[in-house]
């Protein structure tokens, strides 16, 4: 049997899962692309089959049978199997019967940490939100009273001008409009990715990382090493240039100040990666390709107890910082419908930013 007997399967090709279909023996006739992507296995290879060949060892053949022979209607369980040069798979496998459309069954793969990371992104799009209708509000709600103070401090400055501890009292006023022109600068900051319009135009993301690359290595011209990984077929991206070099210049950035210590002793590299994906999942949308950014530094990491938090406003894991780099950096990937993903260790963290290719 092929794949090309079963034309009814073709839309099987547009799920992000890997399926497999088997006749009544357990011999696969159909298999969609994202399980060839999952095996690393065609599907020319896979079709003719036998499912206790590919999976020995799985209990997918047990499930198969249990199914087929109508003791459940469907049957969901965790398998873990061997592949060749790879450790072995744990995926979450869901068997239903196909036998009265003269079949055996359809077994659906998902693999788990897949699920995790697809879980984990819905998670960090619902926080984005959340964090995004805070920030508008909070800053809409200091934003007014700061005028006021300013103004206050100002008009008390004038009156005290003649007073015989003018200078004295000067100084507490300029203290007074001082703080609050800082803090005006972090409104301004917080409430900037809503007050400008997207421009949005073709944008060619190598482009991007090399001016990111540039502004990086002229504020650390020495002891800092950026490498470019790029795969030039990534096509062009639609968005807003400007919105994505700071995203990525926010990360960049970040890395640059953690690797401190490895800059002064000539030992500090940042990566920038760029590659192509398919089938990805984002905001509970397929896409058929993604970009797969990536800014990897070999610094020490992100601290633990700071983590699972770093895409909050004003955490930040450094003496001084604002804790809004990697806020305005999610924040305009996700208006751009992507998401920031986070592998920290010491000696390695990745930043990944997954953008959708096409409209």
């Amino acid at each position: 049997m092929n794949a090309g007997q079963f034309p009814q399967f073709a839309g099987l090709d547009l799920l992000g899962c890997g399926v497999l279909v088997t006749d009544s023996q357990f011999t696969v006739v159909f298999a969609n692309s994202a399980l060839e992507s999952m095996l690393s296995v065609s599907r020319r290879a896979l079709v003719g089959q036998v499912i206790g060949m590919i999976f020995p060892g799985s209990g997918l053949t047990e499930l198969l049978t249990q199914v087929y022979e109508g003791r459940f209607e469907q049957k969901r369980q965790d398998v873990t199997f061997g592949l060749p040069n790879r450790d072995p798979v744990t995926v979450h496998s869901t068997v239903v019967s196909l036998q009265e459309a003269g079949l055996g069954a359809l077994i659906e793969f998902r693999e788990i940490e897949q699920q995790l990371k697809v879980d984990r992104a819905e998670r960090l799009i619902e926080q984005g939100q959340a964090n995004r209708e805070l920030i508008r509000n909070l800053a809409h709600e200091i934003k007014n009273p700061l005028g006021g103070i300013r103004g206050a401090a100002q008009l008390l400055e004038q009156e005290i001008s003649v007073m015989d501890r003018a200078a004295e009292l000067r100084e507490y006023t300029q203290v007074i409009v001082k703080e609050a022109d800082r803090l005006q600068t972090l409104v301004d900051r917080l409430l900037a990715p809503h007050r400008r319009p997207k421009l949005i135009s073709q944008v060619n993301i190598h482009e991007v990382c090399e001016r990111v690359r540039s502004v990086i290595l002229a504020e650390f011209p020495q002891g800092l090493k950026i490498v470019r990984d790029y795969d030039i077929s990534v096509p062009e991206i639609r968005g807003d240039k400007e919105q994505l070099i700071q995203a990525v210049l926010n990360i960049a950035n970040n890395a640059a100040q953690a690797l401190s210590r490895h800059i002064a002793e000539g030992a500090a590299v940042i990566t920038l990666r760029t590659r192509v994906i398919r089938n990805v999942t984002l905001g509970k949308r397929r896409w058929p390709l993604a970009l797969d950014l990536h800014i990897i530094d070999n610094g020490p990491g992100i601290p633990a107890d700071i983590r699972d938090r770093i895409f909050y406003p004003l955490v930040s894991g450094r003496e001084g910082g604002s804790g809004l780099g990697l806020t305005l950096a999610q924040t305009f990937v996700q208006q751009h419908h992507g998401v920031i993903e986070c592998d920290s260790e010491p000696g390695s963290t990745d930043f990944r930013i997954l953008l959708p290719l096409g409209s």
